[in-house]
């Protein structure tokens, strides 16, 4: 008994933790699949701007749910291709996402207007028409607790914030959807390497394709870097040279992560974390797995996370000045793509360079990336 007391005094913190989680997620409806079918749109009379239109492919291991027509979070033997052309309502303030009612309102409401399933050749060719001028087509992997229908709003969302010209992919793991579904989310996670491995590598095939933007967020991030470790295993340096890997808040044991990169080895362009301190999803996946460390709340002003992002040849960058809308800090990614130029600046897509790996702060107010540590007027960040 004496030994039990301590381990139920140390888990009554992530209880908490979980039950305001639940409290917040409770605080809005979740969509229902009803949102992904196609509607009508017409603008309203007066109106002043058109809403904007962006499409997004999706692939997606999820199980179809045929009375509803959407995806469960039960996994499936192969993956599922879709498209989907969106309407996005214009002169939106913040990342926020209004799903469509009955009656869709284009000014203030996101709605599908096409949908359509495509076998996977079909898909691969629509992605590829999608590749940039500069040849780099983006991959986006959501976190925990996501339905099928959020995942799939959010890449619009980014895909309409980002300008992005073509349509970004999104990569849809049977995720439980549920607040209490962290365990189950991470064995779907770990379950659909092979899934992402081969969406990959069938988009690298091209020579088209120069660089895969693999943007992993939460325990998306987890995922991503378990799919990047295992097409290294398999020798496919051919895939993984082509590869931007940006990790968003990630889900990720810090001691799990130096292990996937001891695995991986140095990356042609230097994994990007992006990280905040005060990412309250999470604390509570700290507590959860026993109070350990998460690499989605690094402390940059820490000289080991410096020295240790140098020498791991990663970018540490702090995003914590870019606004959140979820109340506890672990969506500001959503925001970020806002400053889609300043990141690009950053990010040039050559082969790594001293400059490019160390510890980094993202300056909302300036729309910069620099790196406020000087030693001796050496930036900590650069060698």
């Amino acid at each position: 008994m004496t030994k039990e007391r301590p381990r139920q005094l140390k888990a009554a913190p992530a209880i908490i933790v979980a039950i305001g989680l639940a409290m917040l997620t409770g605080c809005t409806t979740r969509p229902s699949p009803e949102v992904l079918k196609p509607v009508h749109l017409s603008a309203p009379v007066g109106s002043e701007a058109a809403p904007d239109r962006v499409s997004v492919l999706a692939a997606t291991n999820r199980s179809p749910d045929s009375l509803r027509g959407g995806f469960g979070g039960t996994w499936a033997q192969k993956l599922t291709y879709e498209e989907y052309a969106f309407s996005v309502p214009p002169g939106r303030k913040d990342t926020a996402i209004t799903y469509p009612t009955a009656k869709p309102d284009p000014e203030r409401q996101f709605a599908v207007v096409e949908r359509k399933q495509l076998l996977k050749d079909a898909f691969v060719r629509q992605a590829l028409a999608s590749v940039q001028a500069d040849g780099t087509i983006g991959i986006f992997v959501h976190g925990y607790n996501y339905s099928y229908q959020e995942a799939l709003y959010r890449t619009a969302q980014i895909a309409a914030d980002a300008n992005i010209q073509g349509a970004p992919i999104l990569f849809s793991w049977p995720s439980a959807a549920s607040v209490t579904g962290y365990v189950a989310d991470r064995d779907a996670a770990l379950s659909s390497r092979s899934e992402l491995n081969s969406l990959v590598t069938s988009l690298s095939a091209s020579g088209k394709v120069k660089r895969i933007i693999l943007f992993g967020h939460s325990m998306g991030g987890f995922l991503v870097m378990e799919t990047v470790r295992q097409l290294k295993l398999q020798h496919r340096d051919d895939v993984v040279g082509k590869l931007v890997v940006v990790l968003a808040a990630p889900d990720i044991d810090v001691d799990v992560f130096r292990s996937q990169l001891a695995d991986i080895g140095k990356m042609p362009i230097p994994i990007s974390l992006l990280v905040s301190k005060d990412d309250g999803a999470l604390v509570a996946s700290s507590f959860i797995a026993e109070e350990r460390a998460r690499v989605g709340r690094l402390d940059i002003d820490d000289p080991v996370i410096r020295e240790a992002a140098l020498k791991e040849r990663v970018r540490v960058i702090d995003i914590t000045s870019i606004q959140a809308s979820d109340g506890l800090g672990h969506d500001r990614y959503a925001s970020l793509v806002k400053f889609g130029a300043q990141i690009a600046s950053f990010e040039n897509g050559k082969r790594s360079s001293p400059g490019d790996v160390g510890a980094f702060v993202f300056d909302a107010a300036g729309a910069a990336i620099s790196s406020p540590f000087r030693l001796a007027g050496r930036v900590v960040g650069s060698q």
